[in-house]
Order: C-alpha cells, then sequence, then structure tokens
C-alpha cells in the first residue's frame, strides 16, 4: 500500500514537490496531500505584478491542470495547519481534522514583514505577498480614483528592494504616483552597488517615480484613512495609500510550536536533506534554513523540492546551496546581479563602464590576477548575463572590457565553452553538461524539445539565448548541419528570402529561383515563394505559375476532406451575421446535401461539396455578400468576440465593432502561418483573446494588446505587448506587430515560437513596434496600407476568371462526370461520409447528391473499395 505524503503550503516550491515526486515515482510509492491556506492552486508568485494587466488570478496558475486530477494527488484548498504532532505523525487543520502522515513536507514560505511604524493599521497600508494582497490594494486604488475624479491617487512604497520596485511599478499600472522610500543609501542595497544604485534611481526618476533614498519613515498618519507620511528627518509628503515591502520572514510557527529548532533569525533547521532532527519531517523552500541561512529566491526553493523528493525515494540529494544571481526588469528597467557582486574576495578586482546618458552601469569582479570572473552587476543593459552568470568561478578567455562595452564599439565578446558543471538554468538548475546530454544522447533536436528534457528555461526564460547557442553549437558537433536554409534549393532562410524577393521585386517563382537558388523548387520552397508573393500582393493565387506553387488546399481555395470532398468556410466578420446571412448559407446547405458545423472562430462551415460544386456554392454565396474565410490558406482566418459594450452589462468597450474592423483589415493577409485574433469587450475574457495570436481585451481607457498565443498541440497564453492603447495606437500596432512577423518568421512557424525565437523575444519586438529601434515603422506601416489597398476576394476573383474555373472539374477528362465513389449515412439529421463497414453493408447509403443508393453486394468502386 502507498505512502502518505503530506505538504503545509501551496506555494511554488510546494507545486515544484508535487510535480517532481509524481514524475519520478514510478511504482507509485507515495500519495500526496497538499494543505494549502490560499483559496487557489500554486500561482506564480514571481509573476505577481502581471495580476494589474491580466486581473485574473487563474492565468497565474502554475503547470497544468491534469496534476490536481492525479489519483495519487489531492488538494485541499482554503485550508490551514494550526498543529503538528510529531510523535503521533499527525497533523490538525483549523476545521478540527486531523490528518496521519507518512512523510510531512513544510513549504508554508514566508510573510510580508511590516515594520513597526506608526499608523501601519490605517486603512490605506498594504503589504505585497499575495493575488488577495494585490486584489485589495488594486480595490483600494480604483475606488480612490473613482470617488476623486481630476486628482491622481498619491502612493508610497516603504523599501526600495525587488518587491518595493515591483510594487511601485504596480501603482504606476493603476495610473497612481509613487514615490519609493529606502532606509539604505542606495536601491536595490542588496544586488547592486553605490554605482549600480545611482544609475537604477536616475533610471527610475526618469519614468516618473520620485526616490527617497537614506531616509528613515517615522509615522503615517491620517484621521480615518492614510493622508501624510513623515520622515526622521522632519520632512513629510501627503500619500493616499502605502505598501510596506520590507522584507518577508519565514513562517515557521509550526515548527516552533511542535519543537522543532529554528534559527536565530528564523528559518525551521534542517540538514543538506531537508530533513529536520525528525526524520519524517522535510522543510523547504523559503522557511526553511538550510547551509547556514535563509534562502529567498525561488531557484534554492526548487533545488530542495528536488532534493527532498529524492530522499522520499530513496535517493542520495543533498543541498548545497544555490546560485543567487537574479536578473529582473523592474519598471522596464534591466537589472542583473550574479556572482560575487560586491567583490568581497581578498584581492578582488572591478572592471567597471558606466554611460550616464545612456542609464547603463556594468560592472564585473575578477580574480587578483584578472582572470577568473567572480561576480559582476548590471544595470540598464543586462543582455551580457547569460553568458556571463555560467563563468563565475572560471577563465573569462578575452578582455573583460569586451563584455561591458556596447556591442560594436571594441568587438563583441566571444562565446566562451562552457564546462559541462556550469550552471545554465539556475531556476532549474539545469548545467551546461545536461544540455549537452540531451542533444548528443536524449535525441533532442531543437530548443522545445531540450526545455521539454531538461527544464532549462521553463520558469524565467532569462537562460534561453543561452540555451539556444548550446543546442546549436552541440547540434554542430555532433555533425549535424544546422542550416537556416529554406531547403536543398535555397541556401536562404524564408526571411532572408521575403527580404530578397521585396527589394527586387521579382514576381515569378522562375526568376526567383533562377537568380537566387538552384534546382527546380520541391513542395517547401514553392508554397513558401507562393506565399511571399501573396504576402507582397503579386497577384491571384491561383494566376499563371502560381497556381502551380500552391499546397492542396490553396490550389482549389478549400480545404479537402477525408472522403475527397471539400469544405465550404464564407468569412464571418467577428461572428456577426445577419438572419438573411443564416438563410443564404441554410438554403445552400440544404440544396447541396451539405453536413454544416459552427466553429470555434464563429463561424459556419458547410462539409461534403465535390470540386465540381464548389464555383456554384461559392457564386449563390458570393452573391449573398459573403466572401472567402480563408480556412484553407496560411492567412487571417477569424477575429473572434464576445458582444462587448453594445449588450453585455459587463463590456467596456465595442468588443464586436472592433473585432469587425480588424477581420475586414486584416483578411487575406498571408503569413507563414495561421493567424487567429480575439477581441474581448472585459477582463472576463470570454473571446479567449489570450489563446490567439493577437489578443485584444478592454479596459477602462482603452485596449490592452497580447500576441503570440495559440491553441494546438502546444498551447500558449499570450504575452502584454502595451496597455490602454486608444483604438487608433492599437490598429497601428498590430499592423506593425504582424508585417514585422510576416517578413522575420521561418517557415510553418507561429508567433508564439517566433517570438521565444527571435533575438532579443518581445522586449526586441516591443522596442521594434512602439519605439521603432530599427527604423522601419514606417514601412511596415506602408506595406500594411498596400495590403488592405490590395485586397481583392479570391473565390470573386475566380468566379470572374473561366480560366481559374476551368481548374474546378471532378475529372480531368470528363468535367461533366460526378464521382459516384461518395457515399453518406444519415446522423442526426445531417450526411456524414459512410464508414467502410456501411459501405460493405450497402444499407441506408446515399450519394453525392444524396440520392438512395442500392447495392446488393458489397459497395466497390472503380478498381477499389469504396
Amino acid at each position: 500500500m502507498s505512502k502518505l505524503c503530506v505538504v503545509v503550503g501551496g506555494g511554488m516550491v510546494a507545486h515544484r514537490f508535487v510535480e517532481a515526486l509524481r514524475a519520478r515515482d514510478e511504482a507509485g510509492e507515495w500519495r500526496v496531500t497538499v494543505l494549502a491556506e490560499e483559496p487557489r492552486p500554486p500561482y506564480d508568485r514571481v509573476a505577481l505584478t502581471s495580476y494589474f494587466e491580466k486581473r485574473d488570478p487563474e492565468l497565474l496558475n502554475l503547470g497544468e491542470d491534469h496534476l490536481w486530477a492525479d489519483p495519487q494527488v489531492r488538494l485541499r484548498k482554503g485550508v490551514t495547519v494550526e498543529s503538528i504532532d510529531p510523535a503521533n505523525h499527525t497533523v490538525t487543520t483549523d476545521g478540527g481534522l486531523t490528518m496521519a502522515y507518512d512523510a510531512l513536507v513544510l513549504a508554508t514560505g514566508s510573510y510580508a514583514f511590516m515594520p513597526p511604524v506608526p499608523g501601519r493599521e490605517l486603512p490605506g497600508c498594504f503589504v505585497y505577498r499575495t493575488i488577495d494582497d494585490v486584489a485589495a490594494l488594486r480595490g483600494y486604488v480604483e475606488g480612490l480614483a473613482a470617488s476623486r475624479p481630476g486628482r491622481p491617487v498619491r502612493g508610497a512604497v516603504i523599501g526600495g528592494g525587488l518587491l518595493g520596485l515591483e510594487a511601485a511599478g504596480a501603482l504606476q499600472k493603476l495610473g497612481a504616483r509613487s514615490t519609493v522610500v529606502e532606509f539604505a543609501p542606495r536601491l536595490m542595497p542588496l544586488q547592486v552597488d553605490d554605482g549600480g544604485g545611482e544609475a537604477l534611481r536616475q533610471l527610475i526618476e526618469g519614468l516618473g517615480v520620485e526616490v527617497r533614498v537614506g531616509t528613515a519613515t517615522s509615522s503615517i498618519e491620517g484621521r480615518h484613512e492614510v493622508e501624510r507620511m513623515t520622515f526622521s528627518d522632519g520632512s513629510a509628503i501627503d500619500v493616499d495609500v502605502v505598501i510596506f515591502a520590507t522584507g518577508v520572514r519565514p513562517r515557521d510557527e509550526l515548527a516552533r510550536a511542535a519543537g522543532l529548532p529554528v534559527g536565530e533569525r528564523g528559518g525551521i533547521l534542517v540538514d543538506e536533506t531537508c530533513r529536520t532532527p525528525d526524520p519524517d519531517i522535510f522543510a523547504i523552500g523559503e522557511v526553511a534554513h538550510v547551509a547556514g541561512r535563509v534562502w529567498g529566491l525561488v531557484g534554492p526553493g526548487y533545488t530542495m523540492a528536488e532534493v527532498a523528493v529524492d530522499q522520499l525515494l530513496g535517493g542520495q540529494g543533498t543541498f548545497a546551496g544555490a546560485d543567487l544571481s537574479t536578473k529582473l526588469k523592474l519598471l522596464g528597467v534591466d537589472v542583473a546581479s550574479f556572482g560575487d557582486a560586491f567583490g568581497s574576495a581578498d584581492g578582488s578586482l572591478s572592471v567597471v563602464y558606466a554611460d550616464p546618458v545612456a542609464g547603463v552601469y556594468k560592472k564585473l569582479v575578477l580574480s587578483d590576477d584578472a582572470q577568473t570572473l567572480l561576480g559582476g552587476i548590471l544595470v540598464g543593459d543586462a543582455s551580457a548575463y547569460t553568458g556571463l552568470r555560467p563563468l563565475v568561478g572560471r577563465p573569462l578567455g578575452c578582455d573583460p572590457a569586451l563584455h561591458l562595452v556596447p556591442a560594436g564599439l571594441e568587438g563583441a565578446a566571444p562565446q566562451a565553452d562552457l564546462p559541462d558543471e556550469a550552471t545554465v538554468c539556475s531556476c532549474n538548475n539545469v548545467t551546461a553538461g545536461s544540455i549537452r546530454c540531451a542533444v548528443t544522447d536524449g535525441g533532442c533536436t531543437d530548443v522545445a524539445g531540450v526545455k521539454a528534457c531538461t527544464r532549462a528555461g521553463t520558469s524565467c526564460g532569462s537562460c534561453l539565448p543561452l540555451v539556444r547557442k548550446l543546442v546549436t553549437t552541440e547540434l554542430e558537433r555532433s555533425g549535424v548541419t544546422v542550416s537556416n536554409a529554406l531547403c536543398e534549393h535555397f541556401e536562404l532562410s524564408r526571411a532572408q528570402l521575403f527580404d530578397v524577393v521585396r527589394v527586387t521585386g521579382l514576381t515569378t517563382f522562375s526568376e526567383i529561383i533562377g537568380r537566387h537558388g538552384r534546382g527546380r523548387g520541391c513542395d517547401i520552397c514553392k508554397p513558401v515563394v507562393a506565399s511571399i508573393l501573396a504576402s507582397l500582393g503579386h497577384g491571384h493565387i491561383l494566376a499563371g505559375e502560381q497556381a502551380s506553387l500552391q499546397d492542396t488546399n490553396d490550389h482549389v481555395l478549400a480545404n479537402i476532406q477525408k472522403d475527397g470532398t471539400y469544405s465550404v468556410v464564407p468569412r464571418v466578420p467577428a461572428g456577426e451575421i445577419t438572419p438573411e446571412g443564416l438563410i443564404v448559407i441554410g438554403e445552400i446547405a440544404r440544396d447541396f446535401g451539405l453536413y454544416t458545423k459552427i466553429t470555434g472562430g464563429q463561424r459556419i462551415d458547410l462539409f461534403g461539396a465535390r470540386i465540381d460544386q464548389l464555383p456554384h456554392i461559392w457564386r449563390r454565396l458570393v452573391d449573398a455578400g459573403f466572401e472567402s474565410g480563408h480556412a484553407y490558406g496560411k492567412a487571417l482566418r477569424t477575429v473572434k468576440s464576445c458582444v462587448g459594450s453594445t449588450w453585455c452589462r459587463y463590456g467596456v468597450q465595442d468588443s464586436v465593432g472592433m473585432a469587425v474592423e480588424l477581420e475586414l483589415r486584416y483578411r487575406g493577409l498571408r503569413s507563414p502561418h495561421k493567424l487567429k485574433l480575439g477581441v474581448s469587450g472585459c477582463a472576463r475574457e470570454c473571446a479567449e483573446a489570450r489563446g490567439k495570436d493577437v489578443g485584444v481585451i478592454a479596459t477602462d481607457k482603452g485596449w490592452n494588446l497580447y500576441v503570440g498565443g495559440n491553441g494546438g498541440f502546444t498551447p500558449r497564453h499570450a504575452v502584454l505587448l502595451a496597455e490602454d492603447l486608444d483604438s487608433e495606437d492599437l490598429v497601428r500596432t498590430i499592423d506593425r506587430f504582424l508585417m514585422y512577423y510576416v517578413r522575420t518568421a521561418d517557415r510553418l512557424q507561429r508567433t508564439a515560437s517566433w517570438l521565444e525565437d527571435i533575438e532579443g523575444g518581445l522586449d526586441h519586438v516591443r522596442a521594434v513596434i512602439l519605439e521603432d529601434s530599427l527604423g522601419i515603422a514606417a514601412d511596415l506601416d506602408a506595406a500594411m496600407a498596400a495590403h488592405v489597398a490590395q485586397y481583392s476576394d479570391e473565390w470573386r476573383d475566380v468566379l470572374e476568371d473561366p480560366a481559374k474555373l476551368a481548374r474546378f472539374a471532378g475529372f480531368v477528362n470528363a468535367a461533366d462526370a460526378v464521382d459516384d465513389n461518395l457515399l453518406y449515412v444519415a446522423e442526426r439529421g445531417q450526411p456524414r461520409p459512410a464508414s467502410h463497414e456501411e459501405r460493405a453493408a450497402g444499407v441506408d447509403l446515399v450519394d453525392s447528391e444524396r440520392r438512395p443508393v442500392l447495392i446488393s453486394g458489397p459497395a466497390l468502386g472503380r478498381g477499389g473499395v469504396r
């Protein structure tokens, strides 16, 4: 019989523990019960500030839901453990439930510390630790703003560390003014030195946040709520809300009450196996005092979780310390600190590069011979972090200054050949050797495979550029040619080929392959060139030579089905359709005997049309005002929407109107892969916009824009690109995003993987689109304007061209012949293709004209089984 492990705490480290135990316990030795105090499953506390953008706590949930559906796992939410009885191996909850355990894991984390400042109990004082904390803060600030129109809410944050700057960013997102008050002489005193702190202060103040360092708060004052803060130097400021971000303390009260030893400054004392003196009780994460200290980062907590799992399964894993390096973007400012950042080692040397104008400060700490990297600080530009952090304790191999000066000024620093034991992903403790083994022994051939195999890059993602370089290098060493070539006929990548065609103005495949390729082409490069030509507006896809380049579906402007018939999908912008339009579609389906289904994209699919019927069906649709929905092409498919403010009492913007505008603007836009958009009229997100390549969510101030989402085999949530845009800025931003994607993505690459693969990721794309960092914004705008101006419905064009119409015949040598191999049965009042068994039985069959077919023997067609 399996044993029971009880986990007290439902945070990130508890989640990692459960996830690791279920992944490694192949024999099913352990069952797990998680007692979580919060009323929700474990969520990403590191991304807590994003709650102000998403406003849906479920979007912060960690991992997949199937973990909690595992029969070996039980999650009990909203449960507080009151006491532990180590002698009897039980825990007791606030509801009076006593639960026995075979092993107990304490993952209770920390609580937000509030110093004894007079007035801290006043309404308007908050901490910044949980979803409930930030939800209460948001509600309070928004309530103040609504009650005092015309006057901005004035906020202050006590504490200028990581959490304090996050909180200041949260206030800004809520439209409040913010002041950061830090007792130390600089911001982030535990991560950066005086030079880095000064650079950070200038950058933060440049973003509209007031900074007061070397300042102690004396009191918070107000008659009924927060109104004023006073400081030890006698000065004061008027405030409406105060956030305490003054650190955390381990939640070790259960262990204390149970007689388990704790550290001098808190934290449950455990050995290197994460066990307390009671061998059946473990402590992991921020509550554990191990290796001489309490570790306040999630990376070491994850390592402890893995150690505890290893011990439960009979392994020998131990915790020997962890990497305390950090890389964050605070208020949009890059900050990184790693290794011996303050140069505390005897004889250490520092190399510093500072550019106050650009707001950049970089420092490397080296050994006394200036050969070995000991640590560093990067403020304003942390691009070198991924390459430098794994080299801590190792020779740099080049002039240290090459890692600090801007790229191109003195030449780029060479990429070091990292030793196998160098840690690449500190969040998940993945070494360079593990990544190399995933390629050489595990059969991984790309970054996605390595991420799935090793978990590298699956947490904060800052190591992904280095992971990508290691994978590429290892593949090349293994004899695998790593090439961006489109195929054997083109040495160019798709993006390079797109630029060649755009710049040269070539309009045919023959010209393009003659000048820039070789051979006659293949089923890879031909459709790509066809797509590029269509994206650049070089004629109808079935015109002349282009017709021979198309994929199977594009070849006949319809999706082929399993029985050789086709589907018909008219465009229904934003899912909005008139009763007359519904009647037309219904009559067509009835007259041609088609199967009908409403899709997830809010339009109607008609199935079972023969190729010779397609022009007749589309003529009726076009005459009724419909046009191609491009379900067959790598192009815009749909823009899904909710009803928005026009009907819904929760809607804050006209989502249908915006969705219709976007769909009519981007219809026919050919791209590397299909494109799906969504527009939601409020934060309830009924249109599921964050599961789309481009998602738009209404706010009181305008629209938030998300990009890079998709469903499918590897679902992704879209990420925030810009917020509170007005309609004009929203459309312009989407224009640029789509055109930049069309120009630079690889063949068959969705926007999600494109954002991950493109150098610089989302930050780079944001800079290109919103800041015009490459100076191409006007060109992207012009390209989209040209697309909109040149758009023409592909099916209408076919119906007006006898040469194109001639393609739609059932048989090449008998244009009027009908395929009698198509047999159907009725199901739920509609036709569907007959199965092999139903064909063999020959009962209740109809043909493609929906006429009864009587077959006395097996239903055989010309030369084979029907």
